[in-house]
């Protein structure tokens, strides 16, 4: 049983060193990326065919915007990396991982549709001005919040890993787990608090970090829609477009789950949950930093 709950970090662990030690992740870019310029010209020809009222053109169109969310997803982007980080970093429920995961992608859609209805109505922008900032300014704001989720989380690790080290001088045999019957107080976190994450602070740093640079495709959408005065279908496909985004976003909060109480459960067997809950914690957030930091350099920031 104990070697069964070892597959799925093996198989993580495997996954990632094909990505970062095989190309996997260029070969993945350029598959996603060649996906969504596929999906984006079918999307221009939809569009026409729904202006012209052809049967069948708006559910082929809101279908594309689906597929363009995914492959979107399916490439680099901070989104995963942010829900990833966040879902092995900290003991957040499945459901509830996965609700950000789908606030993130929904948050993405609208940002796409303030910005451009914000920047077309009110400052008469073009669709390269709008892209312009949104690959500009706001994907380095939004590299830059995430690179700061991934301090965060650093930071609350390696403060849980020395405060255990210091209940570890005072008394070997304590776990942490319950108070403690030389001092009387806990010297970290149980598992039921490490679960207990309801923060709304948290909860919204996560979501607008991943949502304050929106998808290429919904500016790309939306502008179009807007020209050719079918604006609600453009609104409605930046949603469904969100949705394809999501599919991939939950499936990282899914495996970010899956691995962690994997590692988890083989800690508790040791009796050190508390410790593995913050060393994971640490190593997540240095990632994330990493990471972060990596986007930033490729942004020109620093």
């Amino acid at each position: 049983m104990r070697r069964l709950s070892l597959l799925p970090a093996a198989a993580l662990l495997a996954l990632a060193v094909w990505l970062w030690g095989y190309g996997g992740a260029d070969q993945l870019a350029r598959w996603a990326a060649a996906g969504q310029r596929d999906v984006q010209t079918a999307m221009a020809g939809a569009l026409r065919a729904l202006k012209q009222g052809q049967p069948g053109a708006l559910a082929t169109l809101w279908g594309l915007c689906f597929a363009y969310g995914f492959f979107h997803a399916a490439g680099p982007g901070h989104g995963k990396l942010v829900i990833g980080g966040y879902g092995l970093g900290r003991r957040v429920p499945l459901l509830r991982l996965s609700g950000l995961a789908l606030a993130s992608s929904l948050g993405q859609a609208a940002t796409a549709v303030v910005l451009i209805y914000s920047a077309v109505l009110l400052l008469g922008w073009t669709r390269q001005q709008v892209q312009g900032l949104s690959d500009g300014l706001f994907a380095a704001l939004s590299y830059g919040a995430v690179g700061l989720i991934g301090l965060w989380l650093l930071w609350r690790g390696a403060r849980k890993l020395l405060r255990g080290r210091s209940a570890a001088g005072q008394d070997q045999a304590h776990d942490g787990a319950a108070p403690c019957e030389t001092c009387g107080h806990a010297h970290g976190p149980t598992v039921d608090q490490a679960e207990a994450v309801r923060s709304l602070p948290e909860a919204l740093a996560l979501v607008g970090a991943v949502a304050i640079r929106p998808c290429t495709g919904a500016l790309f959408l939306l502008i179009l829609t807007w020209r050719l005065g079918i604006d609600w279908a453009g609104i409605i496909g930046a949603v469904v477009m969100g949705l394809g985004t999501a599919t991939v976003t939950v499936a990282v909060a899914v495996a970010a789950v899956v691995f962690r109480e994997s590692t988890l459960l083989q800690a508790a067997a040791q009796r050190g949950t508390a410790r593995a809950l913050a060393l994971i914690e640490v190593l997540a957030g240095l990632t994330v930093a990493l990471l972060a930091a990596q986007l930033l350099m490729r942004q020109g920031v620093f």
